[in-house]
C-alpha cells in the first residue's frame, strides 16, 4: 500500500553527511510506490545549490541529482529563503513555516534529519 512520506532535512550538508545520506533514502522511496516529499529546512537547501563544492559527500550528491530530476521528486522550501543559488530544474515548491508543518502532519510517515 503507498504511503505519503515526508523527508525532512534539517542539517548543514557543509558540516554533516546526513542530509546527503537523507535524499539517498528519499530516491530510494519514491522509486518504490511511496508519495515522497522532501522539505528542506535552514542550511540543507544548499544541496539544491548551482554550487555545491563544499558539501560533505558532493561526489554521491552529484551521483544522485541526475535521478531526484528525472524522477520529479517535490521539493518544499520555506518561502523566506534566497532563491538566487538554487539550481532551476528540481520541482521546487515554497511554502510558509505554518504550510510545512501541516504538510508534515498530514504525511502517512515522517523521516527527519
Amino acid at each position: 500500500m503507498s504511503k505519503n512520506v515526508v523527508v525532512v532535512i534539517q542539517e548543514d550538508p557543509r558540516k554533516t553527511h546526513r542530509p546527503v545520506e537523507a535524499l539517498r533514502i528519499a530516491l530510494g522511496l519514491v522509486a518504490g510506490s511511496h508519495r515522497t516529499t522532501v522539505v528542506l529546512l535552514g542550511e540543507s537547501v544548499r544541496l539544491l545549490h548551482e554550487d555545491v563544492d563544499d558539501i560533505t559527500d558532493v561526489e554521491i550528491l552529484e551521483k544522485y541529482l541526475p535521478s531526484i530530476e528525472q524522477l520529479e521528486i517535490p521539493f518544499v522550501l520555506q518561502s523566506k529563503i534566497d532563491r538566487a543559488p538554487l539550481r532551476k530544474k528540481f520541482h521546487i515548491e515554497y511554502s510558509s513555516d505554518e504550510g510545512i508543518r501541516n504538510l508534515i502532519a498530514s504525511a502517512d510517515r515522517t523521516l527527519v534529519f
